[in-house]
């Protein structure tokens, strides 16, 4: 029988000790770059100082500095623990601190770039390790104006933030892991990224990043692409109405620096605020095409061969927007004319009444609702997620590597079904944390989370995410094969296709945040 003083393993800055518990090691808070603060507060991560001794790493660091987010779907974690600047950690679950070499599967989070953090108890590693046998990692990154606010134009170069410097922490992470991960039983030669929404849209912008070829061999995305980034002078818009409600100008370097986190955020939240009511999203920072960190478009970038090498399996859940749209008033309400508004303010609007006509056609046909509001969740749910996840998909195959897509529908029995296959629901299945009423209860939940465990951890293994309790998984291909995930498990041929045959004609290599 192990005991703590076993669960020590080295790493380049030193000795780390975490816990032994039903059979996995955990180590948690470990520091996988310096504190970002003070100077080197918007800076890219800087080498974490190596210390004597045995560190301990048995709690959780703290978390990115964020706000509540205004609209959480069901079976969202809220709570990330305590929050401060210095938040550069990750955390492990692994069977064995031996030489093994065991597929790592390293979890990045997602909350639209402004919340979230690895340590969220729905997307806890230690089902998924003890499972499948793997070394799983989660991380924690910069958000919100700390991590995607490009600084570097509005201030003339004083403080050279790009605005991608929470990827950068993403890519530090990933060396982190390549460096370190055999201490803990790992393998880095079989690093698979995985993430959720804007940590789903953080490994599409990684696919197409110098900084991070290389770093990580197959890529699981899930309801988040590769277009999620904004052009570079959107964002140089967005940091003068920052500083703008901060007060400040790109010439007030000092004041800027010495402003604490809580006054950032509180200058965030104001600035999220104004855009939710002028332009309906919740995310003031994203991704920033800033020519240096991300020298172009993601998606073209890959379409070009940028991640090659790196084996996708990529899909979204069937109603992903219905969850995110829960806490806007009167939105189930909408009319026509509403509905014209709300997606012209998204898209071309001489295009817009035919995307109506030809969602409003394909639902007939297959005997669905066709209000306003079904109309614009399913529409919001393709411009956001499916079709981008598509794209990225398609780019893969284009490339010559196997690509896998899947389109989860399983309704979340919550309120009598109103949120349907709604934003996130997968991701507790995935984990096996599907202990929440969003998810329902029973053996038939057991049992989905069982196959889709099984085929994450297969691909992780293997390339192919195949399993005897899935059963056969084609790649994509021209036929556009998708596994469809509910109470049972098939592969159908292009799902929903007249929806996604609507989208021929638009321009779809970036897309606005929620």
């Amino acid at each position: 029988m192990s005991n703590e003083k076993q669960a020590v393993a080295n790493t380049r800055a030193g000795k780390v000790e975490g816990s032994y518990q039903d059979g996995i090691y955990v180590f948690k808070g470990i520091p996988f770059a310096a504190p970002p603060v003070g100077e080197l507060r918007w800076l890219p991560p800087q080498p974490v100082k190596p210390w004597q001794g045995v560190r301990p790493a048995k709690k959780y660091g703290t978390a990115a500095p964020q706000n509540p987010m205004p609209i959480s779907p069901p079976g969202a974690d809220t709570d990330v623990g305590t929050q401060d600047e210095s938040c550069l950690f990750l955390n492990i679950w692994t069977t064995g601190l031996d030489d093994a070499r065991r597929p790592v599967m390293f979890w990045i989070h997602g909350g639209a770039f402004i919340i979230g953090s690895g340590t969220e108890p729905s997307s806890h590693g230690g089902n998924l390790a003890a499972n499948g046998d793997v070394v799983v990692v989660s991380i924690n990154y910069r958000m919100g104006a700390l991590g995607f606010m490009n600084l570097k134009e509005i201030t003339g170069g004083r403080i050279p933030a790009t605005g991608n410097e929470g990827l950068l922490d993403q890519v530090a992470a990933l060396e982190w892991v390549h460096d370190n991960i055999k201490a803990f039983g790992g393998d880095p030669d079989n690093i698979t990224a995985f993430g959720f929404s804007a940590g789903g849209m953080s490994i599409g912008c990684l696919m197409g990043m110098p900084a991070a070829r290389g770093r990580f061999h197959k890529a699981i995305n899930q309801s988040g692409a590769a277009n999620t980034v904004g052009p570079l002078d959107k964002a140089v818009k967005i940091s003068g109405e920052y500083l703008k409600i901060l007060g400040l100008s790109g010439r007030d370097i000092g004041p800027l620096r010495a402003l604490t986190y809580r006054e950032l955020l509180s200058g965030q939240l104001r600035l999220g605020m104004r855009l939710r009511e002028t332009e309906h999203v919740i995310t003031p920072f994203q991704p920033v095409v800033d020519g240096e960190a991300i020298p172009g478009l993601p998606i073209e970038a890959i379409r070009k061969g940028s991640a090659k090498n790196v084996i996708t399996m990529a899909g979204t859940v069937l109603e992903e927007w219905k969850g995110l749209s829960v806490g806007e008033p009167g939105i189930r309400d909408l009319d026509e004319a509403g509905l014209l508004a709300r997606l012209e303010n998204y898209l071309p609007s001489e295009r817009v009444p035919g995307l109506i006509k030809a969602y409003r056609e394909a639902r007939r046909k297959r005997g669905v609702a066709t209000g306003p509001f079904e109309i614009l969740a399913a529409v919001q749910t393709d411009l956001m997620f499916r079709m981008p996840t598509i794209q990225l998909v398609e780019a893969q195959r284009d490339n010559g590597q196997p690509a896998y897509n899947y389109l989860f529908t399983y309704e979340s029995p919550l309120e009598g079904g109103i949120h349907g296959a709604c934003h996130g629901l997968d991701r507790r299945f995935i984990f096996g944390t599907y202990d929440d009423p969003a998810c329902g209860t029973g053996p038939v939940v057991e049992k989905i989370s069982r196959r889709i465990q099984n085929a994450w951890l297969a691909f992780a293994r293997t390339g192919d995410p195949s399993c005897e309790s899935i059963g056969k998984w084609p790649v994509y291909g021209k036929n556009r094969m998708t596994m469809l995930m509910d109470r049972e498990c098939r592969v159908e041929a292009a799902p929903y296709d007249d929806e996604r045959r609507a989208w021929d004609a638009f321009d779809m290599r970036f897309t606005r945040p929620i």
